[in-house]
């Protein structure tokens, strides 16, 4: 599976049933207590096994409320599962309901002696709870009201039974407090969940947030467990690693088995320089840095990996820039005594009187003027050096043209100049007259030290696709002996150069036209020497079209 980058984040918003004032969720725990309430009371009635006062007074009358309150109950399930009717009907009828029966139940069962009606004051806690102030107020008015009319009816029908208006008229004022008790209690549970909703709002948009802003970083992000395991990926260091697939979930040592020995060596030695790596052929020199997640050896690490040849590219324009002006001055000072050193030397030579020894050094001075002009012309060129115009290159034909062409200059044969074809319809992205130079520089590069295999041939051009990864490639090869290790790292450096009459400009010059193409020229030491030019991956290549 590909590695798919992080899409722009939304805002996160509260659901819109998820206000505290209408909260399904409390009502259905209310709803458990009711039913288990009622079926208590069903149960004691019909098995007789409860207290003696339960249905004392009227045992059909309680046995039948008890019945209506279980199946009252069971349907309120159903409904607050169906979310029909309305959440407002649904609390003042349940609510209303609990008041009934309570007060049906109480009076079946001798009346407030039974102490039943002090479950009024629970039906009446867990209402006010979820409905506003005045509505609880209401409530309590109606269960007082329902207490009163009990006990009036108690004395005009039953005037055996104990009555007392004290006691319910203090019952109705408990009744009265806990509805003002649970609206205070409500409201600062209300507020603490809408604050607690909003953080969690907040959170998940800085969640969102902060996974973007890692995903869009220009340094690459890794973070990986304590097996070395990789936990995270930014899009910039799937990039920089070669665009790994599925990467997530990934051993370290099978994406990037160099990164893998770096995070073990600084495990083993924080205090130690990290060192640049290529994570494949076709990326630049990444450099890591490492920080621990966590105190605990248990604990992850995040990797950071930035890009060096963006700086390097930096360092290198305000060299390039400070050279130019200087040389470009210094080139049209030199330029005039050394026309006149190189004319006298001319005269010179055409004297009659010369010996041998004055002939050689006559030579000398014609040799290392024409050496400094060289010098001059190519420092002149890097300083009128042209921005970059890439064009649509298909490289088999345009390499073929160049080929023909070097070869007829350089006064080659054709069987010495092998061609490999790994791929065909080789598309690139490239300034023509800048790989022209280019690839003319690394060709007489390379026949100043190849060696004429048994074949004949003296020199390979190999061109195709890096496997599985549709980045073109081309390499120069030749057969001679390769660079020496020591010097492999200063190979592109100005005025780096291990031939005596040569100036160190043209890798130099090379590398700077091939990275201001979103290419990359390197050295390759393999079963063959030479060098490689990576160009951008062409399906990325409409970035670079003008």
């Amino acid at each position: 599976m590909k590695y798919t980058p992080y899409k722009t984040p939304t805002s996160v918003e509260q659901p819109a049933d998820c206000n505290p004032m209408q909260s399904w969720q409390p009502l259905f725990y209310l709803n458990i207590y009711r039913t288990a309430l009622s079926s208590f009371f069903l149960i004691m009635v019909l098995f007789d096994i409860g207290p003696k006062i339960l249905g004392e007074h009227n045992p059909l009358l309680f046995l039948i409320v008890s019945l209506l309150y279980v199946i009252a109950s069971i349907v309120a399930s159903f409904t607050i599962r169906w979310r029909q009717p309305s959440f407002s009907i649904q609390i003042y009828v349940h609510v209303i309901i609990d008041i009934i029966a309570i007060t049906l139940l109480m009076h079946a069962s001798g009346g407030l002696q039974s102490g039943i009606a002090i479950l009024l004051i629970v039906a009446i806690a867990g209402g006010s709870l979820l409905i506003a102030k005045k509505s609880a107020i209401l409530l309590s008015a109606m269960a007082t009201l329902f207490l009163l009319l009990e006990q009036s009816y108690t004395v005009l029908y039953n005037s055996p039974l104990k009555t007392s208006f004290t006691q319910a008229g203090f019952i109705g004022a408990i009744l009265f407090l806990t509805a003002a008790t649970s609206q205070l209690l409500a409201r600062r549970i209300r507020e603490s969940e809408a604050l607690a909703a909003q953080r969690g709002v907040d959170l998940a948009n800085m969640e969102q947030l902060t996974e973007y802003i890692i995903q869009r970083m220009q340094t690459g992000i890794v973070v990986v467990d304590q097996d070395k395991r990789l936990r995270l990926i930014n899009e910039s260091a799937w990039q920089l690693l070669g665009k790994p697939k599925s990467p997530h979930q990934q051993a370290l040592n099978t994406l990037s088995p160099e990164l893998n020995k770096q995070l073990a060596s600084w495990l083993h030695s924080p205090q130690g320089k990290s060192q640049l790596f290529n994570a494949t052929i076709a990326t630049t020199m990444i450099m890591p840095r490492f920080a621990k997640l966590g105190a605990d050896s248990a604990s992850g690490t995040l990797i950071f990996l930035e890009d060096t040849s963006a700086m390097a590219q930096q360092a290198q324009n305000l060299k390039l820039a400070s050279l130019g002006r200087l040389t470009a001055s210094i080139a049209h000072e030199i330029r005039n005594p050394l026309g006149a050193i190189s004319h006298a030397g001319q005269l010179l030579a055409e004297s009659t009187q010369l010996d041998q020894n004055e002939r050689r050094l006559i030579e000398i001075i014609s040799t290392h003027s024409k050496r400094m002009n060289t010098i001059i012309e190519n420092v002149l060129q890097i300083s009128r050096r042209k921005q970059a115009k890439p064009e649509k290159l298909l490289l088999n034909i345009w390499s073929a043209s160049f080929i023909e062409e070097f070869r007829l200059t350089q006064k080659l044969l054709s069987p010495e100049i092998l061609i490999t074809h790994k791929a065909s319809n080789i598309a690139v992205f490239f300034d023509p007259t800048q790989l022209h130079q280019v690839l003319w520089n690394l060709c007489q590069n390379a026949l100043q030290y190849t060696q004429t295999r048994a074949d004949g041939i003296k020199l390979e051009i190999e061109m195709g696709y890096i496997d599985e990864m549709f980045i073109p490639y081309l390499k120069v090869i030749d057969f001679g002996s390769g660079v020496e290790e020591k010097n492999r790292e200063k190979i592109f450096e100005p005025f780096f150069t291990t031939r005596l009459n040569g100036t160190g400009l043209g890798l130099y010059i090379a590398k700077e036209l091939c990275e201001s193409n979103q290419a990359h020229l390197n050295y390759i030491n393999e079963k063959t020497h030479g060098f490689r030019i990576t160009f951008s991956d062409t399906r990325r290549a409409g970035a670079y079209e003008q």
